[in-house]
């Protein structure tokens, strides 16, 4: 059996660089929100499905408890 020997480095935090917004994500997004609210205002029981559907990916960046059907 061979042993395996780690050297620990500890974090350079002097180099961390700034987090910008990706534009065409947030983009995506507010595309993504406006077909959910166009769904709910023609039919929002028929519609429920797609407008989970579409949900799923915003719920990344939005709270859980947001619905357009509220």
């Amino acid at each position: 059996m061979a042993k395996v020997f780690t050297i620990p480095v500890p974090p350079d935090f002097r180099k961390q660089r700034e987090r910008t917004a990706d534009p065409r994500y947030v983009d995506g997004q507010k595309m993504l929100v406006e077909a959910m609210k166009y769904l709910a205002k023609a039919d929002p029981v028929a519609n429920r499905g797609a407008i989970e559907l579409l949900s799923e990916h915003v719920r990344t960046r939005f709270r859980m408890t947001d619905s357009p059907l509220s």
